[in-house]
């Protein structure tokens, strides 16, 4: 049997995303609008680029992860239209006419956090914090949706997130104290 042998490229650590994609010969880049966090942009970029590629090479928006890169993780959990979504599943172009939130996006103009991200801070549900902004978008998208109302309803919303680190009861806990809020307010 013959070994296989792969090389990584020189200089890159294999957390770094690739570089925005090379236009095919004949293939040139199109113009897109993306309305995120409130402000529009136009870039251009390759019709295949996806939506988390723009956000990360494009606009900078790098509090979305890139984890699996394949719709598995959750890492990369956006709102499209108040709607939670895996960007790196879906193309930029798909977007023009939508809002986006991101993870950059969720807080108030004044600085103030949304109450998901101050509950996920109140009850440390985070280790390493590489799936935080996913599982926040994720948690603020459930939350809209409006099924969630225990435990098992928010481990049932929240199971296409995964949290390597193991922070799941925290994460649980931080989503119920928002519900329980919300439902206590006039």
């Amino acid at each position: 049997m013959i070994a296989e042998t792969r090389s990584k490229p020189a200089g890159r650590s294999p957390l770094q995303t690739a570089a925005p994609a090379k236009p095919l010969p004949g293939v040139e880049p199109g113009s897109v609008t993306l309305t995120v966090n409130g402000q529009a942009k136009t870039i251009q970029i390759a019709p295949w680029t996806t939506l988390l590629d723009a956000l990360r090479e494009y606009m900078n928006l790098t509090g979305t992860k890139k984890g699996c890169d394949h719709g598995q993780c959750g890492a990369c959990t956006v709102l499209v239209d108040g709607k939670r979504i895996n960007a790196c599943l879906t193309l930029a172009v798909m977007h023009d006419d939508h809002a986006i939130t991101t993870i950059e996006g969720l807080a108030s103009p004044d600085g103030g956090l949304h109450p998901v991200q101050q509950a996920f801070i109140d009850h440390d549900a985070f280790q390493c914090g590489y799936c935080t902004p996913g599982q926040i978008c994720s948690a603020v998208g459930m939350l809209h949706e409006g099924h969630a109302k225990n435990k098992a309803d928010v481990r049932e919303g929240m199971s296409g997130n995964i949290c390597r680190c193991g922070a799941y009861p925290h994460i649980v806990d931080a989503v119920l104290e928002v519900i329980n809020k919300a439902e206590k307010q006039p």
